[in-house]
């Protein structure tokens, strides 16, 4: 599978502090990449890297074979579409005015066309439809995120970068947010998704990249990267992996056989 994005020496800083550290990371089309790791761990920053919303202190990222520095914003908004975790909106809007936001890179293209086609299918597939004619900001913190995740999808784009998609959402609402990465996956669309459930990771994702102080600390199959050992170094607390007993799928959880 062809690379969608490539990130090479990625370094982050802060004044004296370091967020990242010299990362790599591949995203490939019609995979789901997850990342993953401790709070503070730099998973929203490379994130926000590989968008184009934050200038590495060093390193580079290419987009579809192009330096990112070599795209315009309206073009790079046409590429890749981009769900940060703040879903916070100035203005009284609709809820179905904020999807509609997602179209603005087609603006005076053939695509355009497409825009009501386009708003519709979004909330359908994010169980927003009812929702549509509600003030965004009057939405509760779930029906906020799944409203912005319609107009991620709105944007119809063939990279989609998600921070958290799952916060503040209910267990149905979960999975059908990431049921829904794996299907434009399966479409042929690079998925990035931060997580911190290691489990819906194991669950979704084709591959983890775990962070650990701004520095890969692992990345291939959730089976390779999803160990007991290494999760409980790396997130300093004791960690099992366990196979589900009917699908097999991975659960990762606290073990909490010694605080007890």
């Amino acid at each position: 599978m062809s690379a969608a994005l490539v990130g090479r020496g990625l370094v982050v800083r802060y004044g004296g502090t370091t967020v990242l550290d010299g990362v790599d990371v591949d995203v490939r089309h019609g995979e789901v990449l997850a990342l993953v790791g401790p709070n503070g761990a730099g998973k929203s920053t490379l994130l926000a890297v590989l968008a184009g919303d934050l200038e590495p202190t060093d390193g580079k990222v290419e987009v579809l074979g192009r330096p990112l520095t070599d795209w315009r914003l309206k073009e790079l908004a046409r590429a890749r579409a981009v769900l940060t975790q703040d879903n916070h909106v100035s203005f009284p809007f609709p809820a179905v005015d904020v999807v509609r936001m997602g179209r603005a890179p087609w603006r005076g293209l053939d695509e355009e066309d497409l825009d009501d086609e386009a708003v519709a299918e979004a909330m359908r597939l994010t169980d927003t439809a009812r929702l549509a004619d509600r003030p965004f900001a009057q939405l509760s913190g779930g029906e906020r995120g799944r409203t912005s995740l319609a107009r991620v999808l709105a944007q119809r784009t063939g990279i989609l970068l998600l921070d958290e998609p799952t916060a503040a959402l209910d267990l149905g609402h979960q999975e059908t947010v990431l049921g829904r990465a794996r299907t434009e996956a399966d479409a042929g669309a690079a998925v990035v998704v931060v997580l911190h459930d290691l489990s819906l990771a194991a669950a979704w994702s084709d591959r983890v990249l775990l962070l650990e102080r701004g520095r890969v600390a692992g990345e291939g199959a959730p089976a390779e990267v999803l160990r007991g050992p290494l999760l409980s170094r790396v997130y300093d607390t004791p960690v099992e992996v366990l196979p589900h007993p009917t699908t097999g799928d991975l659960l990762v959880l606290a073990d909490r056989r010694s605080t007890r």
